[in-house]
C-alpha cells in the first residue's frame, strides 16, 4: 500500500511537469516570443538639431556650433572594472587636455547603475577643433562613444539679449512638461528661445536595432530621421539694434522701434548680458552679481518693467476726456496750482500756462488741464477708456511673461486693498502717477494706436518656417473718437515741432514727427516742499524716469520710436538725441519712405 502512494505521488509530479511543459512551450509560446523580442530590441530616440534664428536680412541671431560629445560604456564603476574607468578617462585626458578626469569620474559614479545599460556622457561639448585631431584614436576604444552635439552661440553675445533670450540644460520640472528634452538636454528659457521653443527644438526621430545580450548592436531595423533645423526669421534688424546698443551703452531703461503694422525692427531693454554665458551654465558669482544689479539687468523692461507711465498717457486721456464729458473746445486757465480736498496739486509750470485747451495741453504738457478734465469726466470713464486702449493688458507680444500693469479704478482698489477712491487719487491718474503703472511696450502700443487708429499687437517673429507672420490688429475706437483722433494727433505734432513744444528743442530729425515726452516721478514730493529741485539737482535714482514717445513721418506714419530712460529727468532732454538718431538711422537705411 505504501508503494502505490508513492508511486502515485510520483506520477502526479510528472503529469504536472508535462503539463507545466506543455503550457510554457505550446500554449504560451507567443506571449514568450513577444518577451524576447522586447530584451533585443531597443528603440532609440534620435534628438533633433534645434533651428536657428536669423534676423529680417538673415544675419544668424543664434546658430549651432559644431562639436561632440564623449560617452563611455556602462557598468566600469565596479571594483573590478575601476581600472578601466580609469584607463579610459586617462586617455581622454591625454588627447583632450582642457578635460578634467575628477570631474568626468565624478559625473560617471552618479549616472552608473547596474539598471542603466546606456553609454554615459562624461563631456558634453568638445569643439570640432579640439576633436578632429585625435577622432580616429578614440573612436577606436569600444567603451568610448563621441556623438555630434552641437552648441549653442549667440553670434551678437548681448545684443537684443532680452528679445532673443537663451538656451540652458534643461531641469527634470522642465522634462516633465516635455519628455523629449530628455535627449535633447537643453531648452529655451527666457526671450524668443522660449517663446517658439517647440517649434525650435523640432520632433525626435526613432531607430530600432537589434542587439545581443551584451548590448552590442547586432542589426538596425528602422530609422526614421528627426524633424530638425527649422529656421525662425525675425523682423528684427540686428544692424539697427546694434547700432541702438551702442548708444545706450551707459544708460539704463528700453527702446521700442515698431513699424505701424506691429513688426518689431528693433527693441532694447538695457542693461544688457553675454547670452553666452547661460548656455553651458552661469556661474554662481556671475548669477548673483546679474540679480543683485540695481539697473536690473536680467530683467526685461520692455515687457516686465512696471513704471509710471507720466505725462505720456495724457494722448489716450485726452481722447477719452474730449469725446466724453468734455469737447476739444473746452479749457482751462492754468494758474499752476489747483486745490482740492484741501491738497494743491501743482502743474509742473510754476507760473502756470493761461488759458489752455488740449491741443496745447499736449503741446506743453499741461497738468492742470488734465486735473480739471479728470474731476468732470471721472475714474471709471478714464479706467474704462484706457483698458480700452490696451493698457492694463497684454500686448499680446510674441515674447514669454508679458506684465499688464495697473490701470488704477475704484473696483481695482477694492479688489486690492479694500479700501475706498479718493479724488486725488483721479488726479494722479490723469497725469500718468499714482498708481498708474504700464510697460513700454503697452506705450509703444497706445502710439500706434493714435497714429492709425488701429490697436496693433507686436511681434517679434516675422516667419515661422515656411509662414509669414500677419499683422493683427483691433478696431477699439468708437465713431466718436476715430473723428477727433486728428486733435490729438495735431497736438503730438506741436509737441516736437511747435514753439513751447516739449520735444522742439532737443530734435534733430529730418522728418516731421509727432510724439509726447513724459516725467515720471519715481519719489513724491512734499506738499511742504515751496520749490522743487531741479532734476540733475537730485540723487541719481531719485530722479524721474524720462519718456518720449514718438511716431513718424507725421503725414505717413511708417513707425513708432518709444524710448524710456530710467532717471533721466525729462523726456525731451534725455530721450531726444537718441530718437532722433534712430528716425535719421531709419531714413538712412532706406525703412522710411518720405
Amino acid at each position: 500500500m505504501r508503494l502505490k502512494i508513492i508511486l502515485l505521488i510520483f506520477a502526479v509530479a510528472w503529469i504536472s511537469l508535462i503539463v507545466r511543459v506543455f503550457y510554457l512551450a505550446i500554449q504560451h509560446n507567443e506571449y514568450y516570443e513577444d518577451l524576447s523580442d522586447k530584451n533585443t530590441i531597443k528603440t532609440e530616440l534620435i534628438s533633433p538639431v534645434r533651428g536657428e534664428i536669423l534676423d529680417r536680412n538673415n544675419n544668424p541671431v543664434a546658430i549651432n556650433k559644431l562639436g561632440f560629445k564623449i560617452e563611455i560604456a556602462p557598468h566600469l564603476s565596479s571594483e573590478k572594472n575601476m581600472p578601466i574607468l580609469d584607463d579610459e578617462l586617462d586617455t581622454l585626458v591625454k588627447y583632450i587636455p582642457s578635460l578634467d578626469k575628477e570631474k568626468m569620474k565624478k559625473e560617471y559614479m552618479k549616472q552608473d547603475s547596474y539598471y542603466n545599460q546606456n553609454y554615459i556622457e562624461v563631456a558634453s561639448f568638445i569643439s570640432y577643433k579640439d576633436i578632429m585631431p585625435v577622432y580616429s584614436i578614440l573612436n577606436l576604444r569600444d567603451n568610448i562613444h563621441i556623438i555630434s552635439s552641437p552648441k549653442r552661440f549667440y553670434p551678437y553675445n548681448d545684443t537684443a539679449s532680452h528679445i532673443i533670450g537663451y538656451v540652458s540644460n534643461a531641469n527634470q520640472n522642465d522634462i516633465d512638461r516635455d519628455p523629449l528634452l530628455s535627449i535633447i538636454g537643453s531648452v529655451g528659457k527666457n526671450g524668443i528661445e522660449r517663446y517658439y521653443n517647440t517649434f525650435l527644438e523640432g520632433e525626435a526621430g526613432e531607430r530600432k536595432v537589434k542587439v545581443s545580450a551584451k548590448n552590442e548592436e547586432i542589426q538596425e531595423l528602422y530609422h526614421k530621421n528627426p524633424i530638425e533645423n527649422r529656421k525662425l526669421i525675425l523682423s528684427i534688424d540686428m544692424n539697427l539694434q546694434k547700432y541702438i546698443s551702442d548708444m545706450f551703452k551707459n544708460e539704463s531703461g528700453a527702446v521700442i522701434v515698431m513699424d505701424v503694422n506691429g513688426s518689431v525692427l528693433a527693441a532694447g531693454s538695457f542693461p544688457e548680458y553675454d547670452l553666452n554665458t547661460f548656455v553651458s551654465g552661469i556661474s554662481t558669482e556671475r548669477w548673483k552679481q546679474l540679480i543683485e544689479d540695481i539697473d536690473a539687468p536680467f530683467t526685461n523692461k520692455l515687457i516686465n518693467g512696471l513704471y509710471p507711465p507720466g505725462s505720456v498717457v495724457k494722448i489716450g486721456l485726452g481722447l477719452i476726456f474730449i469725446t466724453t464729458a468734455l469737447n476739444e473746445r473746452w479749457g482751462v486757465n492754468c494758474t499752476g496750482s489747483y486745490i482740492v480736498s484741501n491738497r494743491n496739486f501743482r502743474c509742473w509750470k510754476k507760473e502756470g500756462h493761461g488759458r489752455t485747451d488740449i491741443r496745447k495741453a499736449i503741446r506743453e504738457s499741461c497738468d492742470d488741464y488734465f486735473y480739471k478734465a479728470s474731476v468732470n469726466t471721472g475714474i471709471e470713464t478714464m479706467s474704462k477708456g484706457m483698458l480700452r486702449y490696451g493698457l492694463g493688458e497684454k500686448t499680446g507680444i510674441d515674447l514669454p511673461n508679458e506684465f499688464i500693469g495697473t490701470v488704477p479704478s475704484r473696483e481695482w482698489k477694492r479688489k486690492k486693498y479694500n479700501q475706498p477712491w479718493y479724488i486725488g487719487e483721479t488726479l494722479n491718474t490723469a497725469i500718468g502717477q499714482g498708481d498708474f503703472l504700464v510697460t513700454p511696450m503697452q506705450v509703444a502700443q497706445l502710439t500706434a494706436l493714435i497714429a492709425t487708429g488701429k490697436l496693433v499687437t507686436p511681434h517679434i517673429a516675422k516667419k515661422i518656417g515656411n509662414k509669414e507672420v500677419k499683422p493683427v490688429f483691433k478696431d477699439v475706437l468708437n465713431e466718436i473718437e476715430k473723428k477727433k483722433i486728428n486733435i490729438i494727433r495735431q497736438g503730438m505734432y506741436d509737441v516736437c515741432n511747435a514753439d513751447h513744444g516739449t520735444a522742439t528743442p532737443f530734435l534733430h530729425t529730418k522728418i516731421r514727427l509727432a510724439g509726447k515726452t513724459g516725467t515720471a516721478q519715481v519719489v513724491g514730493i512734499s506738499q511742504e516742499t515751496k520749490k522743487r529741485l531741479q532734476e540733475h539737482e537730485m540723487k541719481y535714482y531719485t530722479r524721474s524716469h524720462a519718456w518720449l514717445t514718438t511716431y513718424g513721418p507725421y503725414k505717413n506714419p511708417q513707425y513708432v520710436v518709444t524710448v524710456l530712460v530710467e532717471h533721466g529727468g525729462h523726456g525731451g532732454h534725455a530721450a531726444g538725441d537718441i530718437v532722433s538718431k534712430i528716425y535719421n538711422k531709419l531714413l538712412q537705411d532706406g525703412y522710411i519712405k518720405k
